[in-house]
Parts: structure tokens; C-alpha cells; sequence
């Protein structure tokens, strides 16, 4: 379960996937990324483009270990603070693990999110910096949840190159300063984590995608003591986009995450569910 928790967490995580009809798309924060028409919808890289005013976005993730009934379900919602340079964000996660001792389902540690769009609005690269905090609401004995409040740091890049390509980097850091285990040992817990995507925009309503995300992770393994576990994850996948005359952009993918180096013989299968549509009136 560790390892599938892990996954989820480097950026809070059923579909189907269809062609989109040609209706409007939406709009983008910059002129260079307008003929992207599917933004800010990755799955295991964080994109870095804030919501634009009046505009809410439900995502739902749902990543499963093939050969294991071990899976995590999150539900993330973005909303931005008045203009598209703030925005706010939770993340719920639930999660259900089975082993020989038995199954069981649980809440994980909820996230609640904070994100500054530093670099973007109005053309050029996207960087947009996110704090985190996630609260101990899961059940660490049980496995749910690191046992303490963890704080989080994460660093998306968003450029777009040549030849309808588009590319995501990310660095981040989580610390848990009072983790606990399934025992109930304390200890600080550390992850640090990069990723990297390339988004093919095959069509305005169709990308194809390849992502990569590497983290290494010091794990509560008694009192004061820790474990370093490292992981590291390339997932292709695809993703499609559905665009109604209302706004309402629904954006369903799928991809398998497969696990390389340290992480071989692993495999998941990832799925990905977004509404994005207006909460207000919208500007002439």
C-alpha cells in the first residue's frame, strides 16, 4: 500500500476516453498556449496554470496496482481567489488496501492547497509555485495517512515548444515533522520528488502523453529512525476533451503507470475524470 500511496501523492489523485466535438474550447492563460485547448489536466505531473477567473474545476483521479485490489481515489477541487494570479485547492483522498489479514477502505491526509501564478499571464513560460498543507486525517495505523501535518512544496514549469508540443517539469518536497507508522513510531519524514512530461497536441481536443516522476522518500521506520524508499515512474497515456456552447469542458484519460530502475515489476492503471465550467458571470 505504501508504494501505491506514494504514487498518488506527487500531485493529488474513471474515465472513458471519446473525441471531443468541435465545439469552442477553452480559453488559455496565454496567447502561446491558446491552441492547446486541454490545460492544466495532467495526472501524475502538476501543470502550471491557475484557473482563470470565474472558472471552477472538479478533478477526479483513480490509480489501481495491477495484481493487488490496492487503489486510491482522490477528488481535487480548484477555485481561483478573484483574478487568475491566486488560487485555492483541497484534494480528498480515499483509499482501500487488502492483504492476507484482510481489506479495508479509509480516508487519506486532505490537502489544502495554495498556488501563486508567478509567471504566465500574458504570455511565455507558465510557473506557478504551490504550498500545501495536509492534515492528519487519515488513519496512520491503518496505513491511510503519514500520522502528522505535513507541509508541501512543489514547483511547476509549463513551456511551449515547437511543433505542438508541450512540456511540464516539476520539484517538489514534502516534510512531515511528527510521522507516524502503522506502530505508532515517530519520526520526521521527508519525500523529494522531480517529474517531467511531454504533451503531444495531436488535435486541439486530443494529446497523447508521457510522464515521468522520480521520488525518494524517508519513511518512519521506529522511533527517530527512517528508511529511504525510492521510486521511480514512466506513464503513457492519453487524454481527450469534450466542449459544450455552456463552457462546461470535460476533459476523461486513461494511463499506466510502469514502474523502471528501483520500481521495476510494478504497474498501475491510472484513470482521470475533470469538469471545468463558469461559477460567475464572465467579462465582456
Amino acid at each position: 500500500m505504501t508504494d501505491l500511496v506514494s504514487k498518488t501523492q506527487i500531485v493529488f489523485l474513471f474515465a472513458w476516453l471519446t473525441t471531443a466535438n468541435r465545439m469552442e474550447a477553452q480559453t488559455s492563460p496565454s496567447p502561446e498556449t491558446t491552441s492547446a485547448g486541454i490545460e492544466d489536466n495532467s495526472f501524475l505531473i502538476e501543470e502550471a496554470y491557475n484557473q482563470e477567473p470565474g472558472i471552477v474545476q472538479h478533478i477526479n483521479t483513480f490509480m489501481r496496482q495491477t495484481g493487488t485490489s490496492n487503489w486510491v481515489y482522490a477528488f481535487t477541487q480548484e477555485w481561483p481567489v478573484r483574478v487568475q494570479r491566486h488560487q485555492l485547492s483541497y484534494t480528498i483522498p480515499v483509499e482501500h488496501s487488502g492483504d492476507q489479514t484482510g481489506s479495508r477502505t479509509g480516508i487519506g491526509d486532505v490537502a489544502l492547497n495554495y498556488r501563486y501564478q508567478l509567471l504566465g499571464i500574458g504570455g511565455g513560460p507558465a510557473f506557478a509555485p504551490r504550498l500545501s498543507v495536509l492534515l492528519p486525517t487519515g488513519a496512520s495505523r491503518r496505513g491511510f495517512g503519514a500520522g502528522g501535518t505535513t507541509w508541501q512544496i512543489n514547483l511547476p514549469l509549463s513551456v511551449t515548444l515547437p511543433a505542438s508540443f508541450v512540456t511540464h517539469s516539476n520539484a517538489g518536497i514534502s516534510v512531515t515533522p511528527r510521522a507516524r507508522n502503522t506502530t505508532d513510531a515517530i519520526a520526521t519524514a521527508r519525500t523529494y520528488s522531480l517529474g517531467q512530461s511531454l504533451i503531444w497536441l495531436v488535435r486541439r481536443d486530443f494529446n497523447l502523453m508521457l510522464e515521468a516522476v522520480w521520488t525518494t522518500a524517508y519513511e518512519v521506520a521506529g522511533s527517530d529512525q527512517t528508511v529511504r524508499a525510492t521510486e521511480f515512474l514512466v506513464s503513457p497515456g492519453i487524454r481527450g476533451a469534450i466542449n459544450f456552447r455552456s463552457k462546461l469542458q470535460i476533459v476523461p484519460g486513461l494511463a499506466v503507470p510502469i514502474g523502471v530502475g528501483p520500481s521495476r515489476g510494478e504497474r498501475s492503471l491510472f484513470a482521470y475524470l475533470s469538469f471545468e465550467h463558469p461559477f460567475a458571470k464572465q467579462g465582456p
